[in-house]
């Protein structure tokens, strides 16, 4: 929607983006709405994901080759591909999306930045992240921080960040303590902070759950157990180095949310530099694991336990970590009696997780949703066999039988291609465009369209009708970057109240259960009634409603056959007309 607006200027006045948006901040929707116009939007879309994700993992294992050899490098960036690096709060974000947004360019660029580093091109690598700063500033300063803390002392780099904590500190208390004519550091206010808090709850870390913490703990006791397990001095660098970006950031996060608070620091979501921890932590997930079976006293139980912490769920995986990173650190003291039953129960745990993995995964299937990555056990099973083969092959060291691997699974990815790229949606087709030309030559272009409980509304509005849509919770995600965008959500909310409850009050569906699958608000509208069109119609920001239900004021009912079929158009001007006659 943010690079439709450059190629359609009425969306501008969209309420997603007229005031201060996080669109102000990159010029990754230019370059997108330049692909757009080249390819159109869902073309787009998908070419761009792919080769951001292609460009992610190629840099992750060029990476990865700078610390290990072929066969740990693929294994690495395999953890990568199946494991979720989520972080943060309330399971909003992980990197590596599957879907395009400016975090995908911002994600690749940094990892490649690093990948530089290790190749010893360092100039280049900070060239790139900082590069990388003017697409996602959010996503790229940690990594242009890990690069300077890995050219640095650990002891230096420790000073600095915890200078920079300090800082932080000082001018949080500065901010309040001043008058707010007297500095630039504007507080968020008492309304302002309410609908921040009720929409994006993840931002303050005083809101985040016990499962949220042991979520962001397990990267720092996986990079601990990797810089004691891993020899390697640049390995160890990186580990401390990428504990120390994010520790830094969780603590500038949690006195910028907490004193004041002061709107640049809440903005600044600091706490997202913990996932450049969680990146590396899965990446040095089987090299690690490799390294510490190795060892005979303990080896089995203490590896079984860090590959299972990041396949069950955190609660238990933080545990996990715990008990392995205890157990290794006291490995010398482990007797051959006590070691036989670390390797039993080693075993046992192993039998465990798989267990779950696919009771999780058969369950989800039969449920009817979608697989995510971490339950897929099948994708867990794929990437084991094809590294177990990988091993034998090599060992065989035929032409004839690599050939023959190599043709197998490109005839599986050709089949699968299609399949996997398969689109059932139809917003923003040129089909559906033609199909809807009679309702966008009835709306002007900068008018508000309110579609009815529909889970697509703000698409259909922006990519079909090429119109502003006048409120979902999506709309509603910016609400941290301009107060006057708060307001005149919580405002707009109000006037739907006859049709809907608000659904960007998160915080509280929540507490209520009012939550459907991912996190997303699941409030219940009521049926459209004239009353209620009255009502919703009385606000002048309202310009058009989409509804089911015919209630009169002469509609213009879409007849073409599909999901739309029988829908109306109400124009609020016919609405509002019986309430201004004589």
């Amino acid at each position: 929607m943010q690079a439709l607006s450059r190629i359609h200027s009425n969306l501008r006045n969209d309420i997603f983006l007229r005031d201060v948006s996080q669109d102000t901040y990159t010029i990754f929707s230019t370059v997108y709405a330049w692909w757009i116009r080249l390819l159109g939007l869902r073309d787009a879309a998908l070419a761009l994901a792919v080769t951001f994700k292609v460009c992610f993992f190629l840099a992750a294992w060029a990476m990865a080759r700078a610390f290990f050899d072929g066969r740990t490098s693929f294994l690495a960036v395999a953890s990568l591909i199946v494991l979720t690096g989520a972080y943060g709060a309330y399971g909003v974000f992980h990197f590596a999306e599957d879907w395009l947004t400016a975090r995908s360019l911002g994600e690749a660029l940094v990892i490649t930045a690093c990948a530089l580093h290790f190749r010893g091109f360092r100039l280049a690598g900070l060239l790139v992240a900082s590069t990388a700063l003017f697409v996602h500033p959010l996503m790229a300063l940690p990594g242009l921080l890990l690069l300077l803390c890995l050219q640095a002392p650990p002891l230096v780099s420790t000073l600095v960040l915890g200078t920079g904590v300090l800082a932080t500190l000082a001018v949080s208390l500065y901010s309040i303590l001043s008058p707010a004519s007297a500095h630039f550091l504007s507080i968020i206010d008492t309304e302002w902070l309410q609908v921040v808090r009720e929409r994006s709850q993840f931002l303050f870390l005083q809101l985040w759950s016990v499962s949220d913490w042991q979520l962001n703990a397990r990267a720092f006791l996986s990079l601990t157990l990797s810089w004691v397990a891993l020899g390697q001095p640049r390995v160890r660098n990186l580990c401390i180095s990428c504990m120390l970006v994010g520790a830094a950031g969780l603590m500038i996060a949690l006195i910028g949310g907490s004193i004041g608070p002061v709107a640049i620091l809440v903005q600044a979501q600091c706490w997202r530099w913990v996932w450049l921890g969680v990146f590396v932590s899965i990446a040095l997930l089987l090299p690690t694991s490799l390294r510490i079976w190795e060892d005979r006293r303990c080896g089995i139980f203490c590896a079984t336990l860090l590959c299972s912490a990041w396949i069950i769920p955190p609660a238990y995986g933080s545990w996990c970590l715990a008990c392995s990173l205890a157990v290794w650190l006291a490995r010398h003291r482990v007797n051959s009696p006590f070691a036989l039953v670390l390797r039993c129960v080693g075993f046992a745990v192993a039998a465990l997780t798989a267990g779950w993995l696919f009771q999780s995964t058969f369950a989800t299937a039969a449920s009817g949703e979608s697989l995510n990555r971490l339950a897929s056990g099948a994708v867990v099973a794929t990437v084991l066999a094809a590294w177990s083969l990988s091993v034998r092959v090599e060992a065989q060291r035929s032409w004839t039988v690599w050939s023959v691997c190599a043709g197998v699974f490109l005839t599986i990815a050709v089949v699968a291609l299609p399949r996997a790229l398969h689109d059932a949606g139809m917003d923003g087709t040129a089909a559906e465009i033609d199909e809807f030309a009679d309702w966008r030559s009835a709306i002007p272009p900068d008018s508000n369209v309110f579609v009815v409980s529909v889970k697509n509304a703000p698409t259909f509005a922006w990519f079909t009708l090429q119109r502003p849509s006048y409120l979902t919770v999506d709309q509603s995600s910016g609400v941290v970057f301009s107060r006057a965008t708060a307001l005149e959500v919580r405002r707009r909310s109000q006037v739907l109240l006859p049709l809907i409850d608000p659904d960007w009050t998160l915080l509280s569906n929540m507490k209520t259960k009012n939550i459907g699958s991912g996190g997303t608000s699941s409030s219940i509208s009521r049926p459209v009634t004239r009353d209620r069109l009255y009502s919703l119609c009385g606000d002048p920001q309202l310009n058009f409603v989409v509804a089911r239900e015919n209630v009169g004021f002469s509609p213009d009912r879409h007849t073409s056959p599909g999901p739309w079929r029988d829908w109306n158009l109400y124009d609020c001007r016919r609405v509002r007309a019986p309430l201004t006659a004589p």
